[in-house]
């Protein structure tokens, strides 16, 4: 079992920026690639990064790429987002995700996720 606590969510002006972080307890949180997505209302939920288990191997959505990076620390037990260059369309409820079996963009790849955090762009 993994529990997940996302953190950092705000509202913010477009152009600004935002740092996400994800807190994982319970087990070993290198034994998971994880995996940030989100949702804004009424669309279905989107992927946006993830990361292997040592963090050597990144993937970004195409959407955030150059603009979004995703990293951990596993040794605090944290998962991060780092957002720049924020735009209104990035306004949604982002989620972490933790799979035991690899990196993957899809939202059946992950076996445990996080409540959410709110972030608000606006124009």
């Amino acid at each position: 079992q993994v529990q997940l606590v996302e953190s950092g969510g705000g509202l913010v002006q477009a152009g600004g920026s935002l740092r996400l972080s994800c807190a994982a307890s319970g087990r070993t949180f290198s034994d998971y690639a994880m995996g940030w997505f989100r949702q804004a209302p009424g669309k279905e939920r989107e992927f946006v990064a993830t990361i292997t288990r040592s963090g050597v191997n990144t993937y970004h959505a195409d959407s955030v790429k150059g603009r979004f990076t995703i990293s951990r620390d596993n040794a605090k037990n944290t998962l991060y987002l780092q957002m720049n260059s924020l735009k209104p369309e990035d306004t949604a409820v982002y989620y972490c995700a933790a799979s035991s079996s690899g990196i993957s963009t899809l939202t059946g790849g992950y076996d445990y996720w996080g409540q959410g955090t709110q972030v608000t762009v606006s124009s």
